[in-house]
């Protein structure tokens, strides 16, 4: 009997040792779900004129989250519009060339100038020779010879005018036409690529967790108005201590218990921070105690679970 009692007692000891040990291997850690969000604003700042979405919303790809009022950019490309078109007046000008009655105009004034330049020519062959003889004075001279020469330069003075009505804009003067009907169009496309992002549609498919703004209200440019959960693209956040990191590598595989949805499921690890986040204290002495410095691990289902940011994860190890 005393044996038998003896034998019971150390059984019940090494079951209540193993008991504690088994507990005090195991280790419960907590982690929570994150998704990658998208914060999404407009290039061009302004008064919002409608919000289509609401808070929980499902969207998707290319679907209208709001639009911003756009009347000084109406206005600005009432202007470009309006440049363009007088470039290309211009432009269709240069490469018709001159007209049919200005051509005719420039050739009746050199035909003038080739007449006023024939009769100064006259009258300066006449006074040389009465020179000559004596009978003008050489001022008269000298005023038939600064005759002829005004008339010559004036007679090709008007051919050019003529030469150049009829061959037209030279190759410079179209290029440089051609390159304002450019800059006409550009400025058109960057006015309306500034009224296009007025409108701001969905980059990706998810759900509408926030709403910061409401029609009615100013925003500036760039400042997150709707913020787009992709649930697609979750993970389960973990903070791990460094003395248990040697038991986390990349693709280490851990079975998971998720409250929210009661089911239990398994997590590989997909990332693990090459720097340590932050320090947990416990108290230092004599002993050796020191500080524990925390890495995040990021675990991601093995299977598709339906998940939502916030919720809890719990592994043991």
């Amino acid at each position: 009997t005393i044996y038998i009692s003896l034998i019971a007692v150390v059984a019940m000891a090494i079951i209540i040792v193993g008991s504690m040990l088994k507990k005090e291997e195991q280790i419960l850690l907590q982690g929570v779900v994150e998704c990658r969000q998208y914060r999404i604003g407009s290039k061009i700042g302004g008064q919002i004129e409608r919000v289509d979405v609401s808070q929980g919303d499902s969207v998707t790809v290319g679907q209208i989250l709001y639009t911003i009022s756009t009347p000084e950019l109406e206005t600005k490309l009432i202007q470009a519009t309006a440049a363009r078109q007088a470039a290309k007046a211009l432009d269709r000008e240069v490469i018709a060339g001159a007209r049919k009655e200005q051509i005719e105009v420039a050739y009746s004034l050199w035909q003038q100038a080739v007449a006023g330049k024939e009769l100064a020519q006259k009258s300066y062959e006449r006074i040389v020779a009465l020179h000559k003889d004596g009978v003008v004075t050489t001022q008269k001279l000298d005023e038939a010879t600064a005759n002829f020469e005004a008339m010559s330069n004036a007679e090709r003075a008007a051919y050019a005018q003529y030469s150049l009505a009829v061959a037209g804009a030279t190759k410079e003067q179209k290029e440089a036409v051609a390159a304002k009907v450019s800059m006409a169009q550009g400025a058109i496309d960057e006015v309306m690529s500034y009224i296009s992002d007025g409108t701001v549609l969905a980059p990706i498919s998810g759900e509408v967790s926030t709403v910061a703004y409401y029609a009615g209200e100013v925003v500036g440019a760039g400042f997150p108005v709707v913020t787009i959960l992709d649930l697609t693209n979750s993970w389960i956040e973990f903070n791990i201590k460094e003395t248990l990191m040697p038991r986390f590598t990349i693709g280490s595989t851990f079975k998971a218990y998720i409250p929210a949805i009661d089911r239990h499921t398994d997590l590989t690890v997909s990332y693990i921070s090459p720097q340590a986040d932050f320090a947990v204290w416990n108290a230092t002495s004599a002993d050796g105690g020191f500080d524990i410095r925390t890495f995040v691990v990021k675990m991601s289902p093995t299977e598709s679970v339906d998940i939502r940011p916030g919720m809890s994860a719990i592994i043991k190890i």
